[in-house]
């Protein structure tokens, strides 16, 4: 009866040993899963090798903005930057909307009507579609697009012949024109910079 007993209980034994092994199997993966949706919404692991990739991954599918925000100097009154409905703006607001940019603004001093326009480089690390078309006048806040990476603004009527793809506008107001002109130039810098985000 003892032999029974004992042979019971170390049978017994060993199915809860199984029984445990094989449930803590079946919940790992999903431990797994739990924290791969972590990583995705960048709630946790942000340093983990995929995390950028996620990330490319979630703006490609955010809903680019319709409007910019955009500062001229770092403590310049915001203006609004009404977007154009194509690839090329969609594509600017998609990648301002994770990252906002500060960039330094260059003029096309000596070429005609350089003092009322100005363009910002965009890094290369953003890949930006073209649709550019021979544009011989330019309205006073209108903002095109230049091959490669640049951003290309009117602050005041033009006629200058290039290859730009329309991208948005700013309404043209004495406010407007004045934070371009007066926006002072960056200390150690020697250029001026321009801010432009999504507004969130």
């Amino acid at each position: 009866m003892k032999k029974f007993t004992l042979k019971g209980l170390s049978l017994a034994l060993v199915l809860i040993l199984i029984i445990s092994v094989f449930g803590g199997c079946s919940s790992q993966p999903e431990n797994n899963n739990e924290s791969r949706l972590l990583n995705n919404s960048g709630v946790a692991n942000n340093n983990s090798p995929s995390s950028d990739f996620d990330n490319d991954d979630e703006s490609e599918s955010r809903t680019p903005a319709t409007e910019l925000v955009v500062r001229f100097g770092d403590r310049g009154e915001p203006f609004i930057m009404h977007l154009y409905d194509n690839d090329t703006a969609k594509a600017i607001a998609r990648h301002v909307g994770t990252a906002d940019w500060r960039l330094p603004i260059y003029n096309y001093e000596g070429y005609e009507n350089w003092e009322v326009m100005q363009y910002y480089d965009i890094p290369s690390r953003y890949e930006i579609p073209s649709n550019s078309e021979t544009v011989t006048k330019e309205a006073a806040g209108t903002v095109y697009y230049s091959e490669p990476n640049r951003i290309v603004l009117f602050y005041g009527d033009a006629e200058v012949t290039g290859e730009y793809t329309l991208v948005g506008y700013f309404d043209d107001t004495e406010e407007f024109r004045s934070a371009v002109e007066d926006n002072p130039v960056l200390e150690g810098w020697g250029n001026k910079i321009v801010q432009i985000s999504d507004g969130e």
